[in-house]
This record gives C-alpha cells, structure tokens and sequence, in this order.
C-alpha cells in the first residue's frame, strides 16, 4: 500500500519511520511546507531501510499521493502564549482547510487518518471539509491512551500487553474514561484474574494508574518537548490493519450518529478497523460511573465542535 504522510514534524516523520522499518507500506511520500524538512527526513528514514524492509520513502508534493490508500495528516500549528483552544482550533481549521482539499484532488479515494491535535475535533473538522464518509476519516483518538492503559495493567498482573483487553473511551485528552468495568484479561475477567494471579487491583492502585495514564503525555512534553514514539507506532498499527484487511478492533475517534446519549459526535469507542475504514462501531457495557463520565467527555467534544462552525 501506497501511504502519504502531510506534516514531516516529529508525528509525521516517525510514522514513517515505524511503516518503513515495518515494511507496512511499499511506498511512502512525505509532504509539508517546509520541503527541506520533507527532504531531509525521506532521506533520513530511508538510510535505515534497508534494515528492515524494502519500502521506499521520499519527499513530494501533494501530486505525488496519488494513488495513495491512506494519507496521515499530521500538519498544524502550535498553540500561541496567550491564545484560547478556540482560537488555536480556528487556525488549525484554515490549515486543514487548505490541506485536505489538495489532498482530496490528488487522492479521492484515500482514508484520512487524523493525528494533530487536538485529535477529536481535527477528526469532525476534517470529515466536515472532505465531504467523505465518516468510515474514511479516523482520528487516532485513545490508541495510544489505551496502550498505556493496557501496559501498566499488564505490568501489575505480570503478563504481557496484549493479553489485557482494555480501552480507554471518549476525548483523548483529560476527559478521557478508563473503562475498567470491562476489562479482561485472557478469558476472563480483571478481577478475576488478578485475584488468581495474586495482585489485586485496589482503589489506590485504579487512582494511580488513572493519574500515570492521564498525565502521561504532559510528564513526557516536560522532560523532551513532544510525543511522537507512541502515535507514531500506534500510526503504523491502525495502517496495518487497514493494508491487511485485519479487522482488529481499536479505539479510534470517528464522528458517530450517538454515543452516550450524545448525538452526531466525535470520540473513541472501540470500532473494526478494515480496508475499508470503519467496519463497525462497538459499544461497550459501562457501568453507572463511567457512562455518566463518557457521556460528559463526549458533551463537552460537541460543543467544541459546534464552536468550530463547520
């Protein structure tokens, strides 16, 4: 599969880092503004290549997606000192503006995948200028977010990652759910398991890990400026599926006729990722708390998103 990445910051470029060494994508094109940047970064990832995979990486212009299955939009401005999220949403909107319609032009037929920030409302802004069905416009939403969850709890059970089946629902951000009522481990349950295992989950262990998980991406900007490993990888994963026809099931943001009781809105819920985009939509049990807890999340996405004016 042919992918496009707009945006060759830190996100853009080690997507493409993670789809070249993985040999995900037999092609990539990075474009941004800043073409050295493009350039230099192509080249860069390029050089580790032929450790991994015979993929090819290079810098272009938006002309050069074409054919692309799916382009990652990655591009967007930082927020100002002094300037309200608002503000920010409506400068970011002018850059989508004129991004996703170049993009559109040169590959009609591609599945947008949304990784600037903030994530959910780029995702209702961008299905909203593309005109494109809601399936073809992912937001990565909490993917990364359910990561952390799924590795924090797999490091208290002493078990690996992906034997924990968790998610974390709604904005990804500091209203984001844990949705601990659900989660398994194996076969079954959390409790369950981790009464078996001998590790059990407390209310002060559940409060931690909330905090780890929430704080996560703040403790990271303070200690190096930015994320990028993580949704790079997490990038990588939901293109995969897409490429391979998979299946899996991930926490991505896409707009959805209702969740929680809140209708026409942005946020992750676990959906069925396939060559298609979206297969389905899976709403998952919650109890009292944490609906009450995603309808709020959600809410609050709306209104966001009405504020945009889209």
């Amino acid at each position: 599969m042919k992918v496009g990445i707009v945006g060759a910051g830190m996100v853009g470029s080690t997507a493409g880092y993670a789809l070249a060494l993985l040999g995900i994508a037999s092609e990539i094109v990075l474009v941004d503004l800043n073409t050295t940047l493009a350039i230099a970064q192509a080249e860069d990832i390029a050089h580790a290549v032929p450790f991994g995979s015979a993929s090819v990486i290079r810098a272009g212009g938006y002309a050069d997606l074409a054919g692309a299955g799916v382009v990652i939009l990655a591009a967007g401005v930082g927020q100002k000192p002094g300037e309200t999220r608002l503000q920010l949403l409506g400068r970011n909107t002018e850059v989508f503006r004129k991004i996703v319609g170049e993009v559109l032009t040169s590959a009609p037929d591609t599945i947008l995948l949304v990784a600037a920030n903030p994530v959910d409302v780029m995702t209702y802004v961008a299905t909203r200028l593309s005109g494109l069905p809601p399936h073809r416009v992912i937001g990565s939403g909490t993917i990364l977010d359910t990561a952390r969850f799924r590795s924090l709890l797999a490091g208290h059970l002493g078990v690996s990652p992906q034997a924990v089946h968790a998610y974390v629902l709604g904005e990804h951000g500091d209203s984001e759910v844990l949705a601990w009522s659900n989660v398994h481990v194996g076969a079954i349950t959390l409790l369950d398991f981790a009464e078996q295992m001998g590790r059990p989950i407390t209310g002060d262990l559940r409060a931690e890990m909330d905090a780890n998980i929430r704080n996560a991406a703040y403790r990271i900007i303070a200690g190096k400026g930015s994320t990028y490993y993580g949704i790079g990888a997490g990038l990588a994963r939901l293109i995969r599926a897409i490429a391979n026809d998979q299946r899996d099931v991930f926490s991505v943001s896409v707009l959805t006729p209702a969740i929680a009781g809140v209708d026409t809105v942005v946020g992750s819920i676990p959906r069925v990722i396939g060559a298609r985009g979206v297969i389905a939509d899976i709403l998952p049990d919650l109890d009292e708390a944490e609906y009450a807890a995603l309808n709020r999340s959600v809410a609050m996405l709306k209104d966001l998103c009405d504020q945009v004016g889209l």
